[in-house]
C-alpha cells in the first residue's frame, strides 16, 4: 500500500499545512534531505491542543497531541513534495514535551508521533528520536515536534 492509502485505512487525511507562525519555512530541501520545522497539534478546525502535561494533561492525551502533530508534519510534507511516495526513508525526529519538572514519560507521548510514522510508512517509517521535557511551548502547546525526511532525489 501507499502511503496514501495507509492514510486513509487509518481513518486520517491530510489538511492545509499551518502557516509558519514567524519568518521560517514549514520545510527545507538541501539536496535528497528535509528539515521541517516544528509543528504543534494543531487540528483541522484551527483548534491547538495546549497545557502542561502531568499538571493539566495525561500521558494517552499527550499521546494523541504527538499523533495529531505527526498528521501536521505529514500534511506539510505532502504540501511541500506532493506524493509522499518520494519519501525514502524518515531520518530523525525531535520531540518536546511541555511538561512539569516532575513529568519523567517524554518517550510514551512522543511515541504519538513515532507509531504513526511507522504506521504511514513501514520500516522507512522508523526512525532516531530524541523526546525531552520543555517548561513552555509557543501558545502554550502540549508537545511541538521537527523532523528529518530523506526523499529520493
Amino acid at each position: 500500500m501507499t502511503p496514501h492509502e495507509r492514510l486513509n485505512a487509518l481513518g486520517l487525511q491530510l489538511f492545509t499545512p499551518p502557516t509558519p507562525i514567524g519568518n521560517f519555512r514549514n520545510v527545507v530541501r538541501c539536496g535528497s534531505l528535509l528539515f521541517m520545522s516544528g509543528q504543534g497539534p494543531l487540528g483541522a478546525d484551527g483548534t491547538l491542543s495546549t497545557g502542561k502535561v502531568g499538571q493539566d494533561v495525561d500521558v494517552a492525551t499527550a499521546y494523541q497531541h504527538a499523533r495529531l502533530t505527526g498528521l501536521n508534519l505529514l500534511s506539510a510534507l505532502s504540501a511541500s513534495i506532493g506524493d509522499l511516495g518520494q519519501v525514502k526513508q524518515v531520518i530523525k525526529l525531535l520531540g518536546f514535551v511541555n511538561a512539569t519538572p516532575e513529568f519523567t514519560e517524554h518517550p510514551k507521548v512522543i511515541n504519538g508521533c513515532s507509531d504513526l510514522f511507522v504506521d504511514v510508512f513501514g520500516d522507512i517509517g522508523m526512525h532516531a528520536r530524541s523526546a525531552i521535557g520543555v517548561g513552555s511551548l509557543p501558545n502554550n502547546i502540549t508537545v511541538e515536534i521537527e523532523a528529518i525526511i530523506e526523499i529520493d532525489s
